[in-house]
């Protein structure tokens, strides 16, 4: 089991959404849990807000999108609060555009986000972890990084590569021996506003995720050490569906109204909200 009581948790993307979410549940079991996100005035109200209810919040405006940036603040935060004990990679976006409408720094700024974040915050955190022979870090991926949809070319593309890196994280560090946890979450469309307009054929299995839902449902899988957690449970088909013939697996998401999903996507709020 892991414990948060009294443990230095850092989120990315804390400031709202899902992000926002785990920082008040993790804060309310006991952690100090430590706030990235780029909006400096959403950060403020979510420490405010954690702090109101007696919890240690320390705030840090990061863009996850500049290498430096993380690497600055990384620094910081070890300088102030010493070895991080779990990492959440969770800031996210979507730009929700075709590809040939996605704009060259569109694309980009999904990658640095979305997949190089996790690089520079691991290999920031991870050496200390190492040192202390403890350590459990969360990969915030997705449905998309598992079964592609139009419209998603560079998130599911940047969200495959973020569940790939789970994968090898946890093989390499096995490999060595290090007793480091990593957990990688895959939920289907989140209801946090990042999303706005995605719909779903059948809701009954493949529904909207509630935020809070997904937020609880994360901080049990670091809790219980779980490898993967994918929301809802019907995503684990994705997984042995892969063995079908291309043109049968593309047929079975196009019935299930995954192929449409983004077909009336705007996206509000799209550059706040994570995952």
């Amino acid at each position: 089991m892991t414990e948060f009581r009294e443990k230095n948790v850092l989120i990315s993307g804390a400031a709202s959404g899902i992000g926002r979410l785990l920082a008040e549940k993790i804060a309310a079991e006991g952690a100090r849990v430590i706030l990235w996100d780029i909006d400096e005035e959403a950060l403020a109200e979510v420490t405010r807000e954690i702090e109101g209810r007696g919890h240690k919040a320390s705030p840090y405006r990061c863009d996850v999108s500049n290498k430096g940036a993380i690497e600055a603040t990384a620094n910081r935060v070890l300088k102030e609060h010493g070895p991080v004990d779990i990492v959440i990679n969770n800031a996210g976006i979507v730009t929700g555009k075709p590809i040939l409408e996605a704009e060259d720094a569109e694309i980009r700024r999904t990658f640095d986000i979305n997949t190089l974040a996790h690089f520079w915050t691991v290999r920031a955190f991870l050496p200390a972890m190492l040192e202390r022979g403890a350590g459990h870090i969360v990969t915030v991926a997705s449905a998309a990084g598992l079964a592609a949809a139009p419209r998603l070319t560079d998130y599911s593309a940047s969200k495959f590569a973020a569940v790939g890196f789970d994968e090898a994280l946890r093989l390499e560090l096995a490999r060595g021996g290090h007793d480091i946890r990593t957990t990688v979450v895959c939920p289907f469309y989140v209801n946090t506003g990042m999303f706005e307009g995605v719909k779903t054929r059948f809701p009954w299995i493949l529904p909207i995720l509630d935020p809070e839902y997904v937020a609880s449902r994360i901080v049990k899988a670091i809790r219980k050490n779980r490898r993967r957690l994918l929301m809802p449970r019907f995503v684990y088909a994705a997984l042995p569906l892969r063995i079908l013939p291309v043109s049968w697996f593309d047929a079975l998401i196009g019935f299930l109204g995954v192929s449409r999903s983004m077909d009336e996507f705007t996206g509000s709020r799209s550059e706040r909200h994570p995952k």
